[in-house]
């Protein structure tokens, strides 16, 4: 069970890594096509600009996602400099579950927001539903209140 586990993991991070690469790859042609189609010929696509904040939206919480996924997300821990290695470990603990909720409780209310766009029909921009742009968040609170809760309560059990 633990290599399938593990090669499932492995999956979800490559999917991940491979949606950054590719959403900022397009973001930067994207930009620069409205940039040359504005300056030299007058005009732009109308769909690009939405398009491009919700790719923002995408990528911002894809790259989230990934900063949790390696422990490289933002902290603040000046305490934790002046604690005991028992104190630390203990601040570590209740800051990961706190973290954990939190992600828990926005993953809720992004999928309870979601839902809501669903039911209401709304469009963004050329008829795309605007709850399949904004899936991504419930997604990304999710997976990181996950990993926050796997990597505090089994710290060895989340490979780097």
């Amino acid at each position: 069970m633990e290599g399938r586990l593990g090669r499932i993991i492995h999956g979800v991070r490559l999917v991940e890594d491979a949606l950054v690469v590719v959403l900022v790859l397009a973001m930067i042609l994207l930009a620069a096509g409205q940039i040359l189609l504005r300056n030299f010929w007058g005009v732009g696509a109308v769909w690009a600009d939405p398009l491009l904040r919700v790719m923002v939206l995408w990528v911002g919480l894809l790259g989230a996602m990934a900063a949790t996924r390696h422990n490289n997300h933002i902290t603040v821990d000046v305490l934790s400099r002046f604690l005991s290695p028992r104190l630390k470990r203990i601040s570590q603990w209740l800051t990961g579950l706190f973290a954990s909720g939190v992600c828990a409780v926005l993953a809720w209310h992004g999928a309870r927001f979601v839902a809501m766009e669903y039911e209401a029909g709304t469009l963004v921009f050329a008829g795309l539903p605007a709850w399949c742009c904004e899936l991504i968040i419930p997604l990304g609170f999710g997976v990181m209140a996950l990993r926050f809760f796997v990597v505090t309560v089994w710290p060895a059990a989340e490979p780097a």
